[in-house]
């Protein structure tokens, strides 16, 4: 726990104050509502209140843990991804009985990470597998690795509501959940909701200027909202809540902000990665089969098996798989999905080759350090070449040495 905080201790200043006050950033630090196009107040933190007049606004204000309503939540206590860390710094050592409510990254990542820490962890997910936006088999490889580190995974469970017995240090805590066989209920000291995240869209005056906010603030290809002047920007436009995206986003609504009277540039999602960081990684970008299924996109599926990686056995972490799908009979790529030690970081050169339009025989023909990781990628691509062989060509090449060496 100490070695947690000291990495977020680390890591703040990216973020911090200083560093954009240090970049020419003045910062205020209050709740600000948009009072019309081109005006916002702040209620500073210091109790004053100040207002800007403005060309452009970008909403850039995030989103915040789901948290279910629970019948008896509030009465047992919950952390969020967002508190877990400080909650849990308070205590001397981590919980001895976790509920994680959750099968999706963050679920399944968290779950991970407090067992390896010596919590008892069960984890609750009311669809049938964990991360139900992935392929089955990468779910159950998820499942399997959980469950390795001690996790008790309770698919196909609906959380039906939270009980409280006694008070003070000798309460008891429940959670009641409802499966195939009936309910159950289960003991826990410390409860982590971690069903998803939703948008901030309260307080920044966007109803009263008519704004459209349902689960997030609409906006169009150029992140404009109703006003051409209000912009929005990473998890409160959505459609992806990643940190990565978000950064992605802050440039179009930059851009577009400054200089929108020249040129507007439209945001691209064409090909946007992400990872799931728990052991072993789950890295996706462009479709996995499951979606190109459910759009009816025709595919080709060839697969390396990360087991035969040199490097991987080298460093005990010969398991996985690098999964690619192309287009039939073409080498072009459609999605990748990379399950494996460092998969989020392999990822990395096929969400350049979707970018650019480069496809397998480039990274086939793409010299990669041995031995590394890396040559995963390349493995993959030799795969799909072997299944494109030219065999007419092979054959008489076959034929032709056979009549040079007489």
């Amino acid at each position: 726990m100490a070695r947690v905080h000291a990495v977020i201790a680390a890591v703040a200043p990216h973020d911090s104050v200083e560093r954009y006050t240090a970049l020419g950033v003045e910062v205020l630090q209050g709740y600000a509502k948009v009072i019309d196009p081109w005006t916002v107040e702040i209620k500073l933190n210091d109790g004053s209140t100040q207002r800007l007049t403005t060309r452009a606004i970008v909403i850039a204000a995030g989103a915040r843990p789901f948290v279910p309503p629970l019948p008896g939540l509030d009465d047992v206590g919950y952390v969020t991804s967002d508190t877990l860390w400080d909650e849990f710094a308070k205590r001397d050592a981590p919980p001895a009985r976790l509920v994680v409510l959750g099968g999706g990254p963050i679920g399944c990542e968290l779950a991970q990470s407090f067992a390896r820490l010596g919590s008892k962890v069960t984890q609750i997910e009311m669809a049938p597998r964990l991360m139900v936006r992935e392929d089955a088999e990468v779910s159950e490889l998820a499942r399997a690795a959980l469950v390795r580190d001690g996790v008790e995974v309770l698919t196909g469970h609906q959380a039906l509501r939270c009980e409280r017995e006694g008070e003070g240090k000798d309460a008891r805590k429940f959670i009641v959940v409802a499966h195939q066989d009936g309910e159950k209920r289960i003991e826990f000291d410390a409860l982590l909701c971690a069903v998803g995240r939703v948008a901030r869209l309260q307080g920044y005056g966007l109803e009263e200027l008519g704004i459209p906010t349902q689960r997030t603030v609409a906006v169009n290809d150029y992140l404009e909202t109703l006003y051409p002047n209000i912009y929005a920007a990473g998890d409160v436009a959505g459609p992806y809540q990643f940190t990565h995206t978000a950064s992605h986003m802050a440039w179009y609504a930059a851009v577009n902000a400054l200089f929108g009277h020249f040129k507007k540039f439209k945001v691209d999602y064409s090909v946007v990665p992400w990872a799931t960081f728990i052991e072993p990684e789950v890295a996706r970008v462009g479709l996995n089969e499951q979606d190109a299924k459910e759009k009816g996109i025709a595919y080709e599926v060839t697969q390396y098996g990360i087991d035969d990686l040199d490097r991987a056995i080298a460093d005990g972490t010969a398991h996985g798989f690098v999964k690619v799908l192309t287009v039939p009979g073409k080498d072009r790529i459609l999605g990748v999905t990379i399950v494996g030690e460092h998969a989020g970081d392999l990822l990395a050169e096929f969400v350049l080759a979707m970018k650019h339009g480069l496809g397998l025989n480039k990274i086939l023909g793409t010299i990669h350090t041995y031995p590394t990781l890396a040559e995963a990628n390349k493995y993959a691509a030799g795969e799909w070449k072997r299944a494109h062989a030219p065999h007419k060509v092979l054959a008489w090449l076959g034929r032709f040495h056979t009549w040079m060496r007489g």
